[in-house]
């Protein structure tokens, strides 16, 4: 049986009619103690683990339908669970109930010259909506951010990883019976179609905010189309460039681990940049290190010349996330001809510098304009766990309210709290 038929075999109730139990599951977490939270938290992660067998043998359907359409090996490694991650995304979800809860915070408190107490308070979105592709530990880790922060969640995952998410979605549901906070906290769009998604995207006074989680196809679709407010997340053109005074060999292990630990991720570089200065001696010895791990490389001319077997790169390539083993090189004449390059085809995700010129290292921090901008390290770390967060809704790459990846404190908002003792306005 096809995704498609399956999810619309098992769906029940409309889109509105979810998000009106979740708006009314909302309205109970926006009052739930931070020990009830953790109880559902530390549950759900029991209740993952008891289950894991239905879950990966869901997953194990998911993967042999994927292979039999032609999907990629990259998206395939994002489809697939096993048993080390889902142990692992048990595992974010204990970390998540052991962070402080950002629900209820003072984030400000100061006296008016009236004797007034104005203040700022930390405080729940509401219903946060997801729409994501083929990812299930997103299903665990948005889940698990939500309700931590007092959210309920209305997950709609894509067709290639339906099975998995229903089982997961399951396993966590069944969780909360056992608590003392709703079952409808999480809830599931089974239906894959697109009609799905854009009722989803419209729902206004539902919907408190929409995350778009996948690749630019998607993420420009729901920024189009929705009329709840949107927080853009994903797309990672993301750069390194090494720099004329980089340590080579750390330079090699870096840009490896970056494109090869996991390709299909959006932290993953796609285009390398190297100062002509260093490129003689870099370049050789990266290729054939990268060519040995399977990484097709596409070169600018000055590239070619100095790695003559390099395929010749296009104006696409400076611009493409491959989420695969292809690598974009470029040779540039200095540390600003590297930044204007990320300027011009970046993503705002997460750049990065390979250096030990402490003056290049501040310069290039200061200029590039992205959400994480790293020295010397890879940008495979640009993630919610390797952050503190325990885990992660979403990488934004905007601006407003949150930026880079979203943990606890993104999933909240505040409003002002005042204190006042008879006073009137003249």
């Amino acid at each position: 049986m096809r995704n498609g038929d399956l999810a619309g075999r098992m769906s029940g109730g409309s889109v509105r009619d979810q998000a009106l139990l979740a708006r009314e599951a909302a309205r109970r977490l926006r009052s739930a103690s931070t020990l009830e939270k953790n109880a559902a938290l530390l549950a759900m992660a029991d209740a993952l683990e008891a289950q894991s067998d239905q879950i990966l043998a869901a997953n194990r359907e998911d993967v042999e339908a994927a292979k039999a359409k032609g999907v990629s090996k990259a998206l395939i490694d994002r489809l697939t669970l096993n048993r080390e991650r889902l142990t692992a995304a048990a595992a974010g979800l204990r970390e998540v109930a052991a962070l402080p809860d950002p629900v209820g915070v003072t984030v400000s408190m100061a006296r008016r010259p009236n004797g007034m107490e104005v203040g700022r308070v930390r405080v729940p979105l509401g219903v946060v909506a997801i729409i994501y592709e083929a990812r299930p530990n997103v299903t665990v880790d948005a889940a698990g951010l939500c309700l931590k922060a007092g959210n309920a969640v209305i997950l709609r995952g894509g067709s290639d990883a339906f099975r998995a998410n229903k089982a997961i979605v399951d396993a966590m549901r069944s969780a909360l019976k056992d608590t003392s906070l709703p079952e409808a906290s999480i809830q599931m769009v089974e239906d894959t179609s697109r009609s799905s998604a854009e009722e989803l995207m419209r729902l206004t006074g539902l919907v408190d905010v929409l995350i778009p989680r996948g690749g630019r196809g998607l993420i420009q679709s729901v920024v189009r189309n929705a009329t709840v407010p949107v927080i853009e997340t994903g797309e990672g053109n993301c750069h390194i460039f090494v720099d004329e005074d980089a340590d080579i060999k750390q330079a090699v292990d870096i840009v490896i681990n970056a494109k090869c630990q996991r390709p299909g991720v959006c932290n993953a570089v796609e285009t390398l940049l190297v100062h002509r200065a260093v490129a003689e001696k870099f370049l050789p010895k990266a290729a054939e290190e990268l060519k040995a791990r399977g990484v097709v490389l596409r070169g600018c001319d000055q590239a070619r010349a100095v790695v003559p077997w390099l395929e010749a790169a296009s104006e696409a390539d400076w611009e493409t996330e491959y989420l695969d083993l292809i690598l974009a090189v470029k040779v540039v004449d200095s540390l600003e001809g590297a930044v204007e390059h990320i300027e011009r085809y970046g993503t705002g995700h997460s750049e990065a510098i390979l250096t030990n010129n402490y003056s290049h290292a501040r310069r290039f921090l200061e200029a590039v304009d992205a959400a994480a901008v790293y020295v010397n390290a890879s940008t495979r770390f640009t993630d919610g766990q390797q952050f503190g967060l325990g885990a992660e809704i979403g990488i934004s790459t905007q601006k407003l309210h949150a930026r880079g990846p979203m943990g606890l404190e993104e999933l909240t908002s505040t409003k002002y709290v005042i204190y006042g003792s008879g006073q009137v306005r003249s």
